[in-house]
């Protein structure tokens, strides 16, 4: 382990101070500032890292540290000798992820799925059951809270340590998490899915489009960990776009990149119920029809490898557009695409050559079905707020003279 972190999306710049602005104000952001950076890294970190990633000065990290330490937050662990054995090794610290844990739920058109996880993102149990009424929205978000208490009870985590939570829906859902567009399902255009959550679950939600959080999740955890300017694409019976710019989600007004499934003009859904466009169904017995479609195609059969050519070239002509148009270094292909990655991406590669197309990297998803649960809680950490996650702590001028104590939820609430 190096100790150094990596540059992350939405990095904070330095800070210099501002005349007016409250000292206990600056405080909690630096330390909201340092429990991300610490999150959403999977290593120890050394003090100069965090430094280096906040922006922040040594001397201020060092404080803030030592307060989270004290409050059970972090964790410093013993020194390491370098390879090299000169100087003094330098201390490294690590989130106690188990201090809070978060939610993160996705809705489709049939299921719901919610999941628990740490700090850290890492999931500690889960719920899934089919909704009844898709259409009736009230029904469903009440499912998906009940299903938020079976996760809960599934990791054998008490509510109370319950900290924020994220949605992952269709449709074009703006910054405030108000889905305002949602194709083939008026009952949900303009339901505010953060708002309707607490409700429920009273803890702070966030809300976006699962193609979004799809992209998200590919470079945190998955194919997309060395781009920034990326583009999820589920492209055959269901369609959607999420994209990231300098490691940002981009929605677009009001939510609406990257919904070409209402684009007519790019006819994103003239594969909907083609064999090899049910890899993207939420019906099983679709997507083993298409799996089965490309085992004969990898067997030689004509007709399924005529299948297999003819998506290829559909999904081509939309990919070309957008290279042109996001002009993305990467586009990863998820939302079950990726169990045809050995047959699409090579044709895919060699149709985008042919039609001139900007080099863009081709690859598939590496996580799977789980993509938009795992960028929801990358959503969340995105949004970590001492309010959310941490203790108040003191500041620099009190510091020797008062210690920090972790806040229960009813305390930050109050």
């Amino acid at each position: 382990m190096s100790g150094r972190l990596p540059a992350a999306a939405g990095r904070p710049t330095r800070r210099m101070p501002m005349r007016g602005v409250d000292p206990s104000a600056l405080r909690r952001l630096n330390t909201s500032v340092t429990l991300r950076a610490l999150a959403i890294e999977s290593d120890p970190v050394s003090m100069s890292a965090l430094a280096e990633v906040t922006g922040l000065s040594r001397r201020t990290i060092e404080l803030i540290l030592d307060d989270l330490v004290s409050a059970g937050w972090v964790v410093e662990l013993e020194r390491v000798p370098t390879s090299g054995g000169a100087g003094r090794p330098p201390r490294r610290f690590e989130l106690r992820a188990e201090h809070s844990v978060l939610v993160a739920v996705r809705v489709t058109t049939l299921a719901a799925t919610a999941v628990i996880a740490d700090a850290r993102g890492r999931i500690l149990g889960r719920a899934h059951d089919a909704l009844t009424d898709y259409l009736d929205p009230a029904k469903s978000l009440d499912l998906t809270a009940r299903l938020v208490h079976d996760a809960l009870a599934d990791a054998g985590v008490p509510a109370d340590r319950l900290r924020a939570g994220a949605i992952a829906a269709g449709g074009a859902i703006d910054e405030s998490g108000v889905i305002r567009r949602l194709v083939h399902a008026e009952p949900w255009v303009g339901v505010d899915l953060p708002a309707e959550l607490a409700r429920r679950v009273p803890v702070a939600w966030f809300a976006d489009n699962d193609a979004n959080l799809g992209a998200l999740a590919e470079q945190w955890r998955g194919a997309a960990r060395d781009h920034r300017d990326i583009v999820w694409a589920i492209l055959g019976n269901r369609t959607g776009l999420g994209t990231l710019i300098r490691g940002a989600v981009h929605r677009g007004f009001r939510g609406a990149a990257g919904e070409i499934v209402e684009a007519e003009q790019l006819d994103a859904q003239s594969f909907a119920d083609r064999p090899i466009g049910y890899l993207t169904s939420p019906h099983d017995e679709e997507r083993l029809l298409a799996a089965d479609v490309l085992d004969r195609a990898r067997a030689g059969a004509d007709d399924a490898v005529a299948e297999v050519d003819a998506f290829v070239q559909h999904v081509a002509a939309i990919l070309t557009t957008l290279s042109w148009t996001i002009a993305p270094s990467l586009i990863v292909l998820g939302g079950g695409l990726e169990a045809g990655a050995d047959l699409l991406l090579p044709r895919l590669r060699a149709a985008l050559a042919e039609a001139r197309a900007p080099d863009i990297e081709l690859r598939a998803s590496t996580i799977g079905p789980d993509g938009p649960l795992i960028g929801a809680l990358r959503f969340v950490l995105d949004r970590m707020d001492t309010e959310l996650f941490g203790p108040v702590l003191p500041s620099a001028s009190d510091h020797q003279t008062s210690s920090a104590a972790p806040r229960t939820p009813q305390e930050q609430n109050a």
